[in-house]
């Protein structure tokens, strides 16, 4: 009987030792660098999504401190990550510093570089490029409208002065 147990455990210990069946345990099961660096930055953009809804529902004076602490934060890590964070701190919608011209300037880099209109590029870039351009397309949009608002708000002025003074001259005419 003992003789049968010690052939048990060393045939057990021998199968412990054989190479794996092919793909098993192999090099083909363990993660690309590739796929683990997409799976990290769908995390960072899913961060940066909630980290701008909680940073839109911050009363004023937390958005200060917030802004204070990611701007130096910022100029120590200047990364990817922290400049789509910054850009998103700064175009925030009714923010004491909403500044939506030094966003889009942080994000240029990464937009130009990951989302070229009309090539391949864009599926080839990441997902935290691909949401810096989004964002850099968006951002880019609102100042557009806002400078045609501005515009247009110019205009109306312009035609309001004009009108007023028209009616100026006819009420001088009819004394």
């Amino acid at each position: 009987r003992l003789l049968l147990i010690s052939i048990a455990i060393v045939l057990a210990g021998c199968s412990a030792l054989q190479p794996p069946a092919p793909g098993v345990g192999t090099r083909a099961e363990a993660p690309r660098p590739e796929a683990s660096t997409r799976i990290q930055e769908m995390e960072q953009v899913s961060i940066l999504i909630n980290y701008a809804q909680n940073l839109a529902a911050m009363p004023a004076e937390e958005q200060r401190r917030e802004f204070s602490g990611n701007s130096q934060a910022y100029a120590r890590d200047s990364g990817t990550f922290g400049r789509v964070k910054f850009a998103l701190l700064l175009c925030t919608p009714g923010a004491p510093f909403q500044d939506d011209a030094r966003a889009l300037g942080l994000l240029e880099p990464l937009a130009a570089g990951g989302v070229a209109a009309g090539s391949g590029a864009a599926s080839a870039a990441g997902p935290l490029r691909r949401f810096a351009g989004l964002l850099h397309t968006q951002l880019a949009e609102r100042l557009r409208e806002q400078k045609r608002a501005t515009l247009l708000r110019e205009q109306l002025d312009a035609l309001k002065a004009v009108e007023r003074s028209l009616m100026e001259r006819s009420q001088g005419r009819a004394r």
